[in-house]
């Protein structure tokens, strides 16, 4: 039986002593690392205006990437679509395309991906409708805008490329619907948002309407792991994933702890209850018990693909990580 295809989601976490820069030059090394593991996707997401995380302009990211790998698909996990016009977002993923045919992903989000304050200094035009924009993309890629319609004669470049292959992201039923109306592939935040992960997944899979581009459903469901040598050293490693947690949903603003200073904070219930809800079902322990849960995981929620995550801020650390569940998983 062939091994459940693994990716990984980098949010490229940005630790107290390091530099964003840093981390952000680190990105292709990470990524050639995983590919060497056997890896199927390095996707980087859209966040801005947060200390903990570089990772603002994937596009610029997939494209030095792509670039210093060879076989590892590479794409934006992802493009905050009421950050972007629909139109710039086929042109930049049609050059992405063609310049790496078959290697590049796009995932679409619904959400800015950051604070309202900082999400009105993204936009700054009309307040539209995150679905428009999508529909209004999906129609400069297919060419179906009506005749009548004063976008009609507007030709995407390059134009003998398509957009690669789209996924719908979400965290709730609403993006499990758009992506099954659609006919696109599904990727769910489980990462934040595991609680509703079974209800969403078989949302899409039992609404799914195949279109040009799909004739199948494609669900990839997106899961915080960390893997130590036990289960108390991982969840050693796993400290400064649950304080930064806990200091970025109770309004502080600061770089991802060291593991020492992590184990040592007094966590108040506020943050305690936070960083439970964000981390529920998330997967921390041994090799065994990682592989053991990714399969059970797999299996309960019909994801054809996991998409591994974590905010893990040293970088030996996370790679030693990633090499202990490819192991396990048989990659």
């Amino acid at each position: 039986m062939a091994a459940l295809p693994l990716s990984l989601l980098d949010l490229l976490p940005v630790a107290a002593d390091v530099t964003p820069a840093s981390v952000i030059r680190g990105a292709a090394g990470l990524a050639r690392h995983v590919e060497q593991l056997g890896f199927t996707r390095y996707w980087v997401a859209e966040h801005h205006n947060m200390p903990s995380i570089a990772s603002s302009a994937p596009e610029v990211l997939i494209a030095h990437v792509a670039a210093q790998t060879s076989r590892i698909r590479v794409g934006a996990g992802g493009i905050m679509l009421p950050n972007h016009t629909p139109l710039r977002i086929v042109e930049i993923f049609r050059t992405l395309a063609a310049l790496h045919p078959e290697r590049i992903d796009l995932g679409l989000g619904r959400a800015p991906g950051t604070d309202p304050v900082t999400s009105s200094a993204l936009r700054r035009g009309a307040a539209d409708d995150p679905n428009e924009r999508l529909a209004e993309m999906l129609a400069f890629d297919r060419g179906t805008f009506p005749p009548a319609h004063p976008f009609a004669a507007i030709v995407a470049q390059p134009s003998d490329t398509r957009l690669p292959d789209v996924w719908m992201l979400g965290s709730t039923l609403t993006g499990a619907s758009i992506g099954a109306q659609l006919g696109l592939r599904y990727a769910f935040a489980g990462h934040f948002a595991m609680r509703h992960a079974r209800a969403a997944m078989r949302h899409y899979r039992e609404r799914f309407m195949p279109s040009a581009e799909l004739q199948t459903p494609r669900a990839m469901l997106a899961i915080t792991v960390v893997c130590g040598t036990d289960d108390a050293h991982a969840h050693r490693l796993a400290a400064p994933i649950r304080l930064a947690i806990a200091r970025s949903r109770t309004g502080q603003r600061l770089p991802i702890a060291s593991v020492d200073e992590a184990l040592a904070h007094t966590f108040t219930p506020d943050e305690n209850a936070v960083a439970d809800d964000f981390l529920h079902g998330a997967i921390v322990g041994s090799p065994e018990r990682v592989r053991d849960e990714l399969a059970r995981v797999a299996e309960e929620t019909g994801a054809d693909e996991l998409l591994l995550s974590g905010l893990m801020p040293d970088m030996d650390e996370r790679m030693r990580s990633l090499e202990r569940i490819a192991r396990a998983a048989g990659l």
